[in-house]
């Protein structure tokens, strides 16, 4: 395989492997809480929203780390990090079971989450430049396959887990004088498979001064190496498209269970609903990185949204398969700006992609979790049909803004 792709796929697997586990971590809690240590919805929603926060506010200066360096230890520890302390967390949990001993390591384990994303989306766009965005896509649907596959693997491990031989594999390394339940040692046992992630991304990631050469010949091959300033009107006008779509697209998403539940539908049918949603987006990445690598990206990533806002705006409104229709479409369509908005942040300060991406990527996750906590205040105001077509105005007006943006340079 040729190293560039090589690095490509070490960072896809690697961002796969973290996603897991960072979805596992509701899923784990709503199992503690049930039969091991007892903890309030309270508990359980601050645990969850410090690890979110935390993952999110690191990862600017993460980036501006891998920026200098390459990032190949601080990728490689950032994924043994995370996975270490979700494994240290559920010891604790089961061995204690104290909450504060177990909010320490689960909250402090997505720090690890917010090294390896700016890491690998510098990779991804650099592991082969005229392929960027198409590469940035296929990066975060690695990303959105960890996301749904998490729960499904943590909710089947803790249900078919066999206590009496996870027992003795408990008591054969002293684990059960902790008190340790037998059910949690598979997810114990899984982090182990996070090995090959981990040894992969050691071994491809650019060492430090490789990466500072390939840095140099870059710089070499722009006019002149001339100066590079941070363009603040267009990183604004970025800011503030990724504010309005992470308030809507992304603050919505919790709420179309919920809307459909009003209307009546069981929970097969509202949760099919949801992951289309999700499957949509994360697909339809794809679609939009290869239509931007080929033409206009501001355009791309305009079209996207405009096009998205009528679904989300209809979407209250019907029922049955033109509803799922719907759900594709708000899905998929707004979804597909996700990875042109990280390398559209890169565009603008090519010589310091690390940095780009993690502040760009640090505000997006921010943004959504602020944005169900704004969709559900506004809805309890106004009701979910009304606010999902105020999101749908909102994502039109973020989708209008791209054109504000300067055209990107091709490398």
């Amino acid at each position: 395989m040729p190293r560039h792709y090589r690095l490509l796929w070490s960072v896809c697997i690697g961002h796969l492997t973290n996603d897991i586990f960072s979805s596992m971590t509701p899923v784990l809690l709503t199992f503690l809480a049930a039969g091991i240590m007892p903890m309030s919805n309270i508990q359980i929603g601050l645990a969850v929203s410090m690890a979110q926060l935390l993952g999110a506010i690191t990862q600017p200066y993460f980036g501006i780390r891998a920026d200098r360096s390459g990032g190949r230890w601080l990728g490689t520890f950032g994924l043994a990090f995370h996975v270490g302390l979700f494994t240290l967390a559920v010891i604790l949990a089961a061995a204690t079971r104290h909450y504060w001993l177990m909010f320490i390591p689960i909250v402090l384990a997505p720090i690890g989450s917010g090294a390896l994303h700016p890491v690998g989306a510098l990779h991804s766009a650099e592991a082969v430049p005229r392929r960027s965005a198409f590469n940035m896509a296929v990066f975060f649907l690695m990303g959105q396959t960890g996301l749904a596959l998490g729960p499904a693997i943590a909710g089947i491990l803790l249900e078919r887990a066999n206590p009496d031989l996870l027992g003795q594999m408990g008591a054969a390394v002293g684990i059960t004088y902790f008190g340790i339940q037998d059910n949690l040692n598979p997810i114990i046992l899984l982090s182990l498979l996070s090995l090959p992630a981990i040894i992969l991304m050691a071994t491809s990631i650019p060492r430090h001064h490789e990466h500072h050469e390939e840095q140099n010949k870059r710089k070499a091959e722009r006019e002149h190496g001339t100066t590079q300033k941070l363009p603040l009107f267009a990183f604004l006008v970025l800011g503030v498209i990724v504010l309005l779509r992470g308030l809507g697209q992304q603050g919505s998403v919790a709420f179309v269970p919920v809307l459909f539940e009003q209307k009546g539908w069981d929970a097969a049918a509202y949760g099919a609903i949801t992951s289309s949603y999700w499957i949509a987006s994360a697909v339809s990445g794809l679609v939009f990185g290869r239509l931007a690598d080929r033409f206009d990206r501001r355009m791309v990533m305009m079209l996207s949204m405009l096009f998205s806002a009528p679904a989300f705006f209809l979407l209250p409104a019907y029922e049955g398969a033109f509803a799922f229709f719907l759900a594709i479409a708000a899905g998929g369509l707004s979804g597909g700006a996700h990875s042109l908005i990280v390398v559209m942040a890169q565009d603008l300060i090519p010589m310091r992609k690390g940095f780009a991406s993690g502040a760009i990527l640090g505000f997006i996750f921010a943004t959504g979790a602020i944005g169900s906590l704004a969709i559900g205040f506004i809805s309890d105001q106004i009701g979910l049909a009304l606010t999902f077509q105020i999101v749908a105005v909102m994502i039109a007006v973020a989708g209008a803004l791209s054109l504000l943006l300067p055209r990107q340079s091709r490398s």
